[in-house]
């Protein structure tokens, strides 16, 4: 599955490559961010609240950028657009900390953990600037860490204070921590899943389903790397599984085209569990702009929230 992007504005964000070096998860983050906000203005959306609702006055600490200037011309008034959801949004980020998340291509020299949390990060940032209340579940087979969805002073440095710890566990547990989070959410709101989802998928359709009946909005951003979508390994080498440590000898010539038909079908089977529950299924490839991630997502957010138009109605096609 390939993305469909214009290389000529891609190359406006920052690479990757570059932004993984930054050290420090808050300056990586903000250093996403400024190019994500500079880019607004060619952008029909503000934050995760991209439908507009109604007028309030202007008072001070507002952000300026949705201040109506129109009427403000026109009356010598201050009136700030507000936007559906703008305050009460409730957002749980479930972050996979698996070790199967540890792996990184030798050209990239980061990890999918790395890209994941980052994601993460951004979109906690996203929400905090809004006042919308933001939350963290840390999971591999079980739950490792859960910060409540708040909007409060210091929780935007507590969610990436805890994003910061390295990758614990061994396998990848879906079912326990979207059991977990069913359990623990009460009112309803928009709950982000972040992993390799490179596990069974047989309770992903029964436990997100529990979600989806409960109303709460789905997200399901799928990370790989490039080279596990590719295979292109030259020589036969012992390959070790990251999550059980089983070393098996593999020759990539014979064993690429099951590789391929095994990992489409996963695939397609994730996706197709996503569009059957009404979720948002984004698949993220670690070498892609995080700013490009972020804007794809929030499109198409943004269209299923509106429904099938009349050019949108016929079925999706997934790109190879």
């Amino acid at each position: 599955m390939a993305r469909s992007q214009n290389n000529s504005s891609i190359t406006r964000f920052a690479d990757p490559a570059v932004l993984m070096r930054i050290r420090s998860l808050d300056l990586r983050v903000k250093a996403v961010m400024e190019g994500f906000f500079n880019g607004l203005h060619r952008s029909p959306f503000h934050g995760f609240s991209v439908e507009f609702n109604e007028y309030r006055q202007y008072t001070e600490g507002d952000d300026p950028r949705y201040l109506d200037w129109k009427i403000a011309a026109r009356s010598d008034r201050y009136y700030i657009k507000l936007f559906e959801d703008e305050t009460n949004l409730r957002c749980h980020l479930l972050v996979d900390n698996s070790r199967s998340m540890s792996f990184g291509s030798s050209s990239l020299e980061y990890t999918k953990a790395d890209y994941a949390k980052t994601l993460a990060a951004c979109l906690a940032y996203c929400l905090t600037q809004q006042r919308d209340a933001a939350g963290l579940v840390l999971f591999d087979e079980d739950v490792d860490d859960l910060i409540p969805a708040r909007f409060r002073h210091g929780q935007l440095r507590q969610i990436l204070g805890a994003l910061e710890k390295a990758e614990q566990g061994q396998s990848t547990d879906l079912t326990r921590p979207l059991e977990r989070v069913a359990g623990h959410v009460r009112k309803r709101g928009l709950v982000v899943l972040i992993s390799d989802l490179l596990a069974p998928i047989d309770g992903l359709e029964r436990n997100l389903g529990y979600l989806a009946a409960a109303g709460h909005e789905l997200v399901v951003f799928q990370i790989l790397d490039p080279q596990e979508l590719a295979f292109e390994f030259d020589e036969p080498a012992l390959f070790q599984d990251m999550e059980t440590g089983r070393e098996v000898y593999i020759d990539p010539a014979s064993a690429k085209k099951q590789y391929r038909e095994k990992l489409d079908q996963h695939l397609a089977d994730v996706q197709r569990t996503c569009e059957k529950l009404g979720a948002v299924y984004e698949l993220a490839t670690t070498d892609r702009p995080l700013e490009v991630a972020l804007s794809e997502f929030m499109l198409r957010r943004a269209r299923m929230k509106a429904g099938p138009t009349r050019s949108s109605r016929q079925p999706a096609r997934r790109a190879v």
